[in-house]
């Protein structure tokens, strides 16, 4: 259960992270939106246009990692499955997975792994499967030789 803990923490902190740059991010928004109104010509607003779609953009991106971190917190590290659910770490001939939020690529001791979501396209393939089972991704077939 280790390795599971320490992909979780790892994909809680990205998350976490993204949450911190989004609200920074609004902030940033919100002052210059501020600024341009105080000393802005109000026949001119080209640039509060720009910055209001900024605005709503980012909002949108921190809703979207606040229901990541939402969707992490629901796993737990302890659950054990010899299918492959929310929250499995997936061992194949190719590659190895984490199946909890899009994260990227982590790095740990035991070596690496892709932490997706399992709402994309390989992670909706490999959900339900077990160890012996075969998907088959960009034409490349992935044998499931551990399911953790």
């Amino acid at each position: 259960m280790k390795i599971k803990q320490e992909l979780l923490h790892a994909c809680l902190e990205y998350a976490n992270k993204r949450i911190s740059n989004y609200k920074n991010e609004l902030e940033t928004i919100k002052e210059s939106i501020e600024s341009n109104d105080k000393t802005g010509d109000d026949h001119d607003d080209s640039g509060n246009g720009k910055l209001f779609n900024d605005l709503e953009k980012n909002s949108q991106h921190l809703s979207d990692a606040n229901k990541m971190l939402d969707g992490l917190k629901s796993i737990s590290p302890n659950t054990v499955s010899d299918k492959v659910i929310l929250g499995s770490v997936v061992k194949t001939t190719n590659n190895n997975f984490f199946i909890a939020a899009s994260a990227g690529k982590i790095e740990i001791a035991d070596g690496g792994y892709f932490a997706i979501s399992h709402h994309s396209p390989i992670g909706m393939l490999l959900m339900g499967k077990e160890k012996g089972d075969t998907i088959e991704f960009n034409n490349n077939k992935f044998t499931v030789t551990e399911v953790i």
